[in-house]
C-alpha cells in the first residue's frame, strides 16, 4: 500500500494553509492513504488560554464536507485532524477518517495535555469514543493523536482490536530557548516511543507532524518550533522514510502490511502476555503511599 505524509506549516489563513495542504497531495497523487497532521487547517492555538479560539471549531461540519469531498476526488482514504464543536462549551480534537468521499468513522483524543505552550485541557474534553480502529478500504486503522502517542495502553488496545496500522497526527516542537541538548532528547524521545509501539504490537506505524515556527496568537509566549520529522516505521520499529525538520514535504513510501504476520510469528508478544496478572494497569498508581500505609497501621 501507498501511504503518504503532509508535513506543513500554518500559512497565516485557513485559505492559504488548506490551499497549501492540497498542493502538496497533488505531488503524491498514486497514494492509497494520505495523512495530515494534528489540527492541520489552522494555527496550534493551544499555546495560551483565550476563549476567543472556540471560534475555530464553528465551522466543524463545512470542515468535514470539504474533506469528504476531497477524499472522493482524489479517490483516497484520507486522515484529517479538526477542531470539532459538539455543543455549546463541549469541544473535541477529533480525528476524521475518509474513505473516498465517505466517513469512514472518527476519533476523539483520549489523553488531553496541559503544559506550558500546550494548554488543550482548556479547549478539549476528552475522548469518549474508546480506543476503536476504524475499517477502511486500505485497512483497518489504529487512528491516535499526538498526546496519545505517549501511551503505550493506547497503541495495545488498539492492536489487540485488529489495527493493521497505528496512525498519529501529532503536533509537537522546540522552545527556542531549550539546549540543543535537551531538542535532541526530547525528539529522540518522541521518535523512540513511537517506534517501540509499532515493535511492541507487530505493526507499521505513521506519524505526522507540524513543521515551522508558530507565533502565541496571545503574544505572551515566545512561540513553538514545530520539529516535523514525520515517519514512517515498520513492525520492528525499522524507519522507512522520515521528514527533515524544517521543510513542507509530502513524504510518499510503500507499506508492506502483509509483514505483520511474519513478524509476529518470529516474535510472538500477543501470545506471550500475562494478561492475569496486569490488574494494576488499571489503577492510577500501585505503590501504596506513606500515608496510606500509616494509616493501616493504625487499624
Amino acid at each position: 500500500m501507498k501511504v503518504a505524509l503532509i508535513q506543513q506549516c500554518f500559512h497565516k489563513t485557513k485559505e492559504d494553509t488548506i490551499k497549501k495542504s492540497l498542493e502538496l497531495i497533488d505531488t503524491v497523487s498514486d497514494a492509497e492513504l494520505v495523512v495530515l497532521q494534528e489540527l492541520h487547517q489552522g494555527p496550534y492555538f493551544c499555546q495560551s488560554e483565550d476563549t476567543q479560539n472556540f471560534a475555530l471549531a464553528e465551522e466543524f461540519a463545512a470542515d468535514v464536507e470539504f474533506w469528504r469531498w476531497v477524499s472522493e476526488e482524489k479517490s483516497i482514504v484520507l486522515v484529517t485532524s479538526l477542531f470539532e464543536k459538539r455543543a455549546p462549551g463541549l469541544y473535541h480534537n477529533t480525528a476524521v477518517v475518509f474513505d473516498k468521499g465517505k466517513i469512514a468513522g472518527i476519533y476523539r483524543k483520549m489523553h488531553i495535555p496541559d503544559d506550558p505552550g500546550f494548554y488543550e485541557k482548556f479547549y478539549f474534553t476528552p475522548g469518549d469514543l474508546g480506543f476503536e480502529p476504524i475499517d477502511t478500504s486500505v485497512g483497518r486503522l489504529g487512528v491516535l493523536v499526538c498526546w496519545d502517542q505517549w501511551y503505550p495502553e493506547a497503541a495495545r488496545i488498539m492492536a489487540l482490536k485488529g489495527a493493521e496500522i497505528l496512525i498519529y497526527p501529532t503536533a509537537i516542537g522546540w522552545f527556542d530557548e531549550d539546549s540543543e541538548d535537551e531538542k535532541n532528547r526530547q525528539l529522540d524521545a518522541w521518535i523512540t516511543i513511537q517506534r517501540s509501539h509499532a515493535i511492541a504490537n507487530g505493526l507499521p506505524l505513521i506519524s505526522v507532524n507540524r513543521v515551522g515556527f508558530e507565533e502565541d496568537l496571545s503574544g505572551c509566549l515566545k512561540g513553538i518550533r514545530f520539529w516535523g520529522n514525520s515517519f514512517v516505521c515498520g513492525p520492528q520499529g525499522e524507519i522507512i522514510i522520515q521528514g527533515d525538520n524544517k521543510s513542507e514535504q509530502a513524504l510518499i513510501c510503500e507499506i508492506d502490511i502483509n509483514r505483520t504476520k511474519e513478524v509476529r510469528d518470529i516474535w510472538p508478544f500477543l501470545r506471550d502476555r500475562r494478561i492475569e496478572a496486569y490488574e494494576c494497569l488499571l489503577q492510577r498508581f500501585c505503590q501504596r503511599s506513606s500515608i496510606e500505609n500509616k494509616s493501616n497501621k493504625r487499624k
